[in-house]
Order: structure tokens, then C-alpha cells, then sequence
């Protein structure tokens, strides 16, 4: 039998490097669309490359395809509850239920207190959606164009947006990346979840008093103009009313009673369709041409797998109220299986031991490996410019040692947030630092001081990780 040689660092620094050069070659090219196929395609050559310097120290081919088939068999679960978030996107989207949110959202906004308020708008949109990304693009565009209305600063009202959207994204069962990371650090959504509060919560808080702050330091003067139209085309097309919030609720419920995430979810979005078809019938018969039973199921089952679309007249405002369904979800999940495939070749031919073994030498305490854990996150943003890789990487790097020294896994998906989903924004040349950029039109080299929770968030992080508070341990230890 042919023995397996230990790879060298060069082994190691060899498909890095060339996924690097190729994820940045491919961010210069694509730009925020590099996540949408390009990468994907690197991922799987990377994996390549990996493979190759496994067959070349002794592993077989069948070895290294079990491992490819493993790694992606670990998302499968996070990959069911995408395609239900898609279904449950489509549904609330077509029952009222986000455009409510949005609704009575927008009411809390007052020149005074624009700052804040735009802060809280964002994270309640991008909560309700599970999409930092959606919320800057529609909500946040309209929260710019007032704060260019009312005089108050582009850079600070960056701030405030990417700093809501990012904490709702955050905390949301229906967002991508938290998901992901619950997914590859071998945890519980909703534990997941609950676990990120702990340091999530205080950040915000933080956050809040600052824009606060903010806020009085300035004097603005305007209308509301544009809230105004938003409120009327949400009224002119839906029928608003707190009874649309109910589907909402019963997620919440779901979520507290601890029951599994994506029979929750999926359930969330069947009420959601229930909720439609019972209180949206104007809108479903303007959507469908008729008033015909068989041709509304038609509109709300489209909803499910390929998302809800509709036409107000203001493109803005079509973009905020469409999208979803399950077919949303599959670039998602194509990026989600090759991130993996290329990590799990990455750990059986055990390159990544060779990095994670230099920085465990030197991380003795809970405190200095949960440090570790968030600056590696964060540097490989910096390094692969993208946040998915941010969370695949260091969790399958860090994984197996937070499990040795009797931790449980949520401490693990935590760091993998604080560390790596919300400093992607931060960054110039990352995908998503790019697609703020391009969609807010401020450049992160300005709003980045200005983003206080994705600047506080990994602090407090790293501060209650050397304090010992809420840091959980496996039953066993």
C-alpha cells in the first residue's frame, strides 16, 4: 500500500495562492458578480489543484472524491432550508407581509432622528428578507436619496444603512450566511442564532446610541417626500394591515419553541401563501388576469418556487417588493458546494492543517483560539474578497480544535460571523464592500468609520471571548 507523505508548506501555500490570483483576477473582472459563476468555477479548479498535490503525496483519487462527496453532504441541511427561505421570500412578499414591515417601517423616520431611524428601517427589512444585500439595494437607494433630501451626510447615512442591514442579516433565519455558517461549523440554526445575540445585541445597542448621537449633531430640514410615495404605492397595491405580520409571528413562535429549522421555515411559508390568497385578492387577480381560484394557486405556487414579481410603476419600488422563490436560492447553493468541495480537499490532503497548526501554537487559551478564529475570518476576506469563503475556510480550518477542547460548535459559528460575514462590507475589493459601493454610491473608504456595528461586533466579540461570558461547552466536557 502506498504511504501518504505530509505536506510541506509550500503544498499548502500552492492552491492559496491560486486562489487568490484567480479570485482576484475574477472580482476585477465581475465585480459584485463574480459570486454568480466565476467563483464558482475557481473553486472547483482550486479544488483541482489540491487534488492534484494529494495524488502527488500519496492519496488515491477515491480517497479525495469521498472527501469532495463528504464536505458537500455537511451542507445539505443548510441547502433544504435556502430553498425553503426562497419559498418563504416569495410568499410573504405576495401576502403582504415584508411590504408591511416596510410600511409601518418607514413611519419611524423623522429628519431628527434620520440616522437612527434609517439604522432600525434597515434592520427590520433586511431581517424580514434575510438579505443585507436586497436591503441595500432597494430600501437603502430610497434611505440615500432622502438623506441627500434632508442634507444629512452620504458617508454617515451609508453607515447607518450597512450597519442595519448587516444586523438583520445577521440575526435572520433567512439569511445565506447564517446558514452557512451554523452549516459548516456543525451547529443548530436557531442555537446558532440565539448564541449570536449574546454579542450581536449589545453591538447594536451601541450602534443605535451612537447614530443617536449622530443625529443631534446635525440640523436638517425637509420632506418627507419620498417616504410618502413609498407608503402610497405599498397602499395602492397591497391591503395593509397588521393581520399581514401574523406569518411572522408564527416563525418566531416556531423559532422559540426550538422546533427544527426548515420544517419551521417551510411552514412560514405556507401560512404565508394562506395569508395571501386570503387578504391580497385585489392583488391577485390585477397579478393573474383573473379572478379564477385555479389562477391565483397558479400565481402563489410560482411565488414558491420562482419567486413573486410585481408591477407598480416605479422600478425602485418593484425591485423591493419582488423576488424569492426557491430557484433564488440555487446560485446560493452552487457556491455554498463548490466553497465546500475545495475546503474538504483542502482538509483531506491536510494542507489546512499546516496553516491551522502555526496559529494553535501560539493560541493556548478559549479567548486567544476564538481571536484566532475571527481574525483569520476577517483576513480571508482581505485575501479571497469574498465573505462565503470567510466562513467556509476558517470553519473547516478551526473546526476539529474547538471540538477537541470541548466547545461547543455555536462558539465556533459565531467567530465565523463576527469575524468574517459582517467586515466583508468593510473591505474596498471584496464583493461585497464593492456592491455597497456601486449600489449606495459611497466608497467604503468613507463609510467604513461610519458602519459602527460591523466595527463593534468583533470587538465585543473578542472581549466576552477573553472574559469567559457565554462561552458554551459540549456536555461531554
Amino acid at each position: 500500500m502506498k504511504s501518504v507523505k505530509s505536506p510541506s508548506f509550500i503544498d499548502a501555500l500552492i492552491p492559496v495562492l491560486f486562489l487568490v490570483a484567480l479570485l482576484a483576477v475574477s472580482v476585477s473582472i465581475y465585480g459584485s458578480d463574480s459570486s454568480f459563476g466565476p467563483n464558482q468555477i475557481i473553486l472547483i479548479m482550486s479544488a483541482g489543484v489540491a487534488s492534484i498535490i494529494g495524488l502527488k503525496n500519496g492519496l488515491n483519487w477515491k480517497q479525495i472524491e469521498d472527501a469532495m462527496i463528504h464536505g458537500i453532504s455537511v451542507s445539505m441541511g443548510a441547502i433544504f432550508i435556502l430553498l425553503a427561505v426562497g419559498s418563504l421570500i416569495g410568499t410573504w412578499l405576495l401576502s403582504g407581509t415584508v411590504p408591511t414591515l416596510i410600511y409601518y417601517g418607514l413611519q419611524i423616520l423623522n429628519p431628527d432622528w434620520f440616522y437612527v431611524a434609517a439604522c432600525l428601517l434597515s434592520a427590520i427589512v433586511a431581517m424580514s428578507i434575510g438579505s443585507s444585500w436586497t436591503t441595500a439595494a432597494t430600501i437603502g437607494v430610497a434611505l440615500m436619496g432622502i438623506a441627500n433630501g434632508i442634507g444629512a451626510d452620504p458617508a454617515i447615512a451609508a453607515g447607518a444603512v450597512i450597519s442595519g442591514a448587516y444586523f438583520g442579516d445577521k440575526i435572520s433565519p433567512l439569511s445565506e450566511t447564517t446558514n452557512l455558517a451554523p452549516a459548516v461549523a456543525g451547529s443548530d440554526l436557531f442555537s446558532h442564532i440565539r448564541h449570536m445575540m449574546w454579542t450581536t445585541v449589545p453591538s447594536f445597542t451601541i450602534t443605535l446610541v451612537l447614530f443617536t448621537i449622530l443625529g443631534f449633531t446635525e440640523d436638517r430640514v425637509g420632506a418627507n417626500v419620498s417616504i410618502d410615495s413609498v407608503q402610497t404605492i405599498i397602499s395602492a397595491n397591497y391591503h395593509v394591515s397588521l393581520f399581514n405580520l401574523i406569518p411572522l409571528v408564527f416563525l418566531v413562535v416556531m423559532a422559540l419553541k426550538k422546533l427544527p429549522a426548515f420544517p419551521s421555515i417551510f411552514i412560514g411559508a405556507l401560512i404565508g401563501a394562506l395569508w395571501g390568497f386570503i387578504f391580497q385578492q385585489e392583488l391577485l387577480t390585477k397579478i393573474a388576469d383573473s379572478s379564477l381560484v385555479i389562477d391565483q394557486i397558479s400565481v402563489i405556487w410560482t411565488a414558491m418556487f420562482d419567486g413573486f414579481s410585481i408591477t407598480t410603476g416605479d422600478g425602485v419600488m418593484d425591485d423591493l417588493l419582488s423576488g424569492g422563490g426557491m430557484s433564488s436560492m440555487l446560485n446560493t447553493t452552487w457556491l455554498i458546494m463548490t466553497a465546500l468541495m475545495f475546503g474538504a480537499v483542502m482538509e483531506k490532503v491536510g494542507l489546512l492543517a499546516v496553516f491551522v497548526q502555526g496559529i494553535l501554537k501560539k493560541a493556548k487559551s478559549t479567548g486567544s483560539l476564538i481571536t484566532s478564529t475571527i481574525f483569520t475570518a476577517f483576513g480571508t476576506n482581505l485575501i479571497t474578497a469574498d465573505q462565503y469563503m470567510s466562513i467556509v475556510m476558517p470553519g473547516r480550518m478551526y473546526k476539529e480544535e474547538y471540538e477537541r477542547r470541548g466547545l461547543d460548535n455555536v462558539n465556533l459559528s459565531r467567530a465565523l460571523e463576527d469575524g468574517g460575514t459582517i467586515t466583508s462590507a468593510l473591505i474596498p475589493w471584496n464583493t461585497c464592500g464593492a456592491y455597497m459601493a456601486g449600489v449606495l454610491l459611497v466608497s467604503p473608504l468613507d463609510y467604513w468609520q461610519y458602519a459602527f456595528f460591523n466595527l463593534i461586533n468583533p470587538v465585543m466579540a473578542i472581549a466576552f471571548a477573553y472574559m469567559g461570558i457565554k462561552i458554551l461547552k459540549t456536555k461531554a466536557a
